[in-house]
């Protein structure tokens, strides 16, 4: 009998994890110390790439519904629009999700709660793990309970438990990084005004930066904003001091105020995300600037990567080598993340002349001529989606046929169903044009479904090569890329990460 898994944190990345695992047929327990399901907005932006790993799931058509679709940034100064982004004419060739999905994290976290529902498995409300230990082959975790605590067993633990994070602590992780000086504040409201929409809205000048955009329904709006110097030194701040200034910058009229918090704006790292049979994942392993809206996004990523690998190794389809590379693939691009929200995020949002200046003049006078170029509209919208995250340097990566190599992101082909057919739970292997019967026969052996592409010009396009064979992990990821005439290639591979012949 396998023991369950352990999720300690019921936000949007333990949720994903639980979800992805449950369906995978692996028991999971997840716990949360809160009553239940938070209230307030919080984080709003679901990414492509999200939604992308949602389709492997089966629920992308219900996250979507549930949000707001915003399909292009303003950049503004007052009433004057500058600049424009469509994301539409960015992503269209990129993903089936040429948007950023506005959904407020309270809606996604019940949506999330009632797919993993369907699975039994409900959330253990006010439940909070106190201690655990590593025992080699199980984990064990004391849990604090309402009715009395509890100490269980199990095969591993993942800590999906926020920026405190009990899990890293108790595995003495240092989480490296510092603080913004800026106070920022965030406000859900009602208003009107000719620079509020369905869209993003930025207005930047010399002394401050806001953005605006829809949230739940129609009227309803999130404002991210910088708390002037001479508010930030009250304690504490509210809306009221704020409204002259939102007035001026984005001729808004509030009605009224939902929520409104002021925040710190923190970046870190932890050192590791991994120790033995305890993983981290979420703002537990990283926290960085809000710029592009990718924290949430990234936690579920983690949380995908980490799943279907646990998955793996407990239905015995894998070796346990194949969870080393989730730090790897996980932490380089946290890194990455942090430090690239970094430097933008201090360019804009400084104090200093430099950020004033870019704010007061570069933006608003080079940003319409930047974006007026496909160019810097694509790869503008491959950082904020996401889908230019790729694992290339991992140890499973291998080969490239084409433009596609090992550790890509499986290029979205418009026109075809390829993506319908992935799965979450099992490898793919996408043969062009069809499969020789040795290597069908093959990958058969190993649980691996067969999907043949006609080579099309759109094929070509997209990066695909002829007489290619594209082994697809279950998170939609390339893992290697062959010729489809050197099939011990792909065995040696198949052999090396796989451990049992299954049937189709």
């Amino acid at each position: 009998m396998v023991r369950p898994i352990l999720i300690v944190g019921a936000g949007p990345t333990g949720l994903v994890m639980a979800l992805w695992l449950s369906k995978a047929g692996i028991p999971v327990r997840i716990i949360e110390k809160n009553a239940g399901p938070g209230e307030a907005s919080r984080a709003m932006a679901v990414q492509a790439r999200t939604l992308e790993l949602y389709q492997l799931l089966g629920i992308a058509d219900r996250i979507v519904a549930a949000g707001i679709p915003v399909h292009a940034m303003h950049l503004r100064r007052g009433r004057e629009e500058v600049a424009t982004l469509p994301f539409s004419d960015a992503g269209q060739f990129i993903s089936p999700f040429p948007f950023i999905l506005s959904l407020p994290q309270d809606i996604h976290e019940r949506l999330l709660i009632e797919e993993l529902s369907h699975f039994g498995v409900a959330v253990e409300w006010n439940s909070e793990l106190m201690r655990f230990r590593d025992d080699g082959d199980s984990v064990s975790a004391e849990i604090r309970r309402p009715e009395e605590d509890e100490i269980a067993s199990f095969s591993y633990v993942c800590g999906c438990d926020g920026v405190h994070s009990s899990v890293r602590q108790g595995l003495r992780l240092e989480f490296p990084g510092g603080t913004y000086d800026q106070m920022f504040y965030v406000a859900d409201v009602v208003a009107s005004g000719t620079a509020l929409n369905q869209d993003v809205n930025v207005s930047a000048d010399a002394e401050s930066l806001l953005l605006g955009f829809p949230i739940r329904s129609e009227g309803t709006f999130r404002l991210v904003g910088i708390v002037p110097k001479e508010f930030a030194a009250k304690s504490p701040v509210d809306f009221e001091d704020l409204r002259p200034l939102v007035k001026a910058q984005i001729d808004a009229e509030v009605q009224a105020v939902n929520w409104f918090s002021t925040y710190h704006v923190h970046h870190r790292v932890a050192e590791h995300f991994r120790v033995g049979r305890v993983f981290i994942a979420g703002d537990a392993g990283h926290v960085h600037s809000p710029a592009g809206g990718q924290g949430m996004n990234t936690g579920i990523g983690d949380a995908v990567n980490l799943s279907w690998k646990l998955g793996a190794v407990l239905s015995g389809t894998a070796p346990e080598s194949i969870l080393d590379s989730y730090e790897p693939e996980r932490i380089e691009f946290a890194k990455v993340l942090v430090h690239s929200t970094d430097r933008a995020f201090r360019a804009v949002v400084g104090t200093n002349l430099q950020s004033r200046a870019i704010r007061r003049f570069l933006v608003p006078r080079f940003g319409p001529l930047m974006l007026r170029l496909d160019a810097t509209r694509n790869v503008l919208f491959r950082l904020v989606s996401q889908t230019q995250i790729h694992y290339s340097h991992s140890e499973l990566s291998e080969g490239v046929r084409g433009s596609v190599q090992g550790g890509d992101r499986l290029p979205w082909l418009p026109n075809s169903d390829i993506y319908d057919q992935l799965s979450s739970a099992r490898w793919s292997l996408i043969c062009i044009p069809s499969g020789t019967s040795r290597v069908t026969e093959m990958v058969g052996r190993f649980g691996i479904k067969v999907i043949d592409v006609e080579f099309t010009q759109e094929a070509q396009s997209a990066g695909f090569a002829a007489d290619s064979a594209y082994l697809v992990r279950p998170d939609g990821y390339v893992g290697a890329a062959f010729d489809i005439h050197e099939p011990d290639l792909m065995l040696s591979y198949l052999e090396k990460w796989f451990t049992l012949s299954v049937e189709n």
